[in-house]
Order: C-alpha cells, then sequence, then structure tokens
C-alpha cells in the first residue's frame, strides 16, 4: 500500500530448526536478489494477516507468527520512504511453491551465513543486514505486540 510516497509492507523470516528461507527476485526493481518472502499491505488489511498472506503468495507456505524484530523505516532504491514490519514465522502447513511472478529461486540458510552476502545480492542491503543483525543478536520481540484488526 502507497499513501503520499510512504509504501507500507510487511516480511517475514521464517524459521525451521537453524535455517531461515530466503527467497530471489527477478523483478524490474530487484534483479536477481535476495531477501525474505513479503510485499505490499492491501488497504484495509491487517498487518498480521499482510504477512501471512504475503509468504503464501510468494512461497506456497502457512505461517504461524511467533515474534518480530521491529518496524523499520528507510527511502528505497526507487525513492520511496517504506515502512515495514518484520516478522519471524514458523511453517505450519504447504510446502514450498514459487509460482508467483518474479520470485526464481528459494534457500533455506543459516542466518549467520545471511550475513556474508555481498550487498549487491540483497535486496534492500542496508535494512535486511539491520534485520538480519537483530536475528543474529535474538533480538526479537513478542507477537503480542500488534494488535488484530478487531473491526
Amino acid at each position: 500500500m502507497s499513501h503520499d510516497g510512504i509504501v507500507l509492507v510487511v516480511m517475514a523470516s521464517i524459521i525451521n530448526d537453524d535455517k531461515v528461507l530466503i527467497i530471489k527476485e527477478n523483478k524490474p526493481n530487484a534483479l536477481n536478489k535476495w531477501t525474505f518472502p513479503g510485499g505490499h499491505i492491501e488497504y484495509g488489511e491487517d498487518i498480521l494477516v499482510a504477512a501471512k498472506r504475503e509468504v503464501k503468495e510468494e512461497t506456497g507456505l502457512d505461517l504461524k507468527l511467533v515474534g518480530t524484530t521491529g518496524v523499520y523505516n528507510f527511502i528505497s532504491s526507487t525513492n520511496d520512504q517504506v515502512i515495514l514490519f518484520h516478522f519471524i514465522g514458523e511453517v505450519t502447513d504447504g510446502h514450498i511453491n514459487l509460482e508467483e511472478e518474479g520470485i526464481t529461486e528459494s534457500m533455506w540458510i543459516m542466518v549467520n551465513e545471511l550475513a556474508k552476502f555481498k550487498k549487491e545480492d540483497l535486496r534492500e542491503p542496508q535494512v535486511l543486514n539491520q534485520i538480519i543483525d537483530n536475528l543474529l543478536k535474538e533480538k526479537v520481540h513478542s507477537i503480542s505486540l500488534y494488535n488484530e484488526k478487531k473491526f
């Protein structure tokens, strides 16, 4: 969702054992860039619902959100102000299915291995590196910080 140049997005790090799922995008504004699954929040959509929906659309996986590393505010490579809500999730159902256009690969990787990626291989590396650092330092907060939409 975008409003006056502000883009609201969700992203999720899906943890399985000691590994996290990353995807490679091949989109006009992110050619062959690795990132976590995520995308735009739709108008009127609950943030938590948006995170689960985006993960399902991009990976085919159903997710239980178990934590958050927080909210990130930055100027993107397309010069938009982005407010990103990052979650941590666990798979509850499904199998990896990369049918969404622009998603070309997925990989389970140790979180500490993510820190070794070159900046040019990551989508929005300044933010991804903050998220990776928070994951490595286990700076994770309760999902209860977010109130589900009740109306």
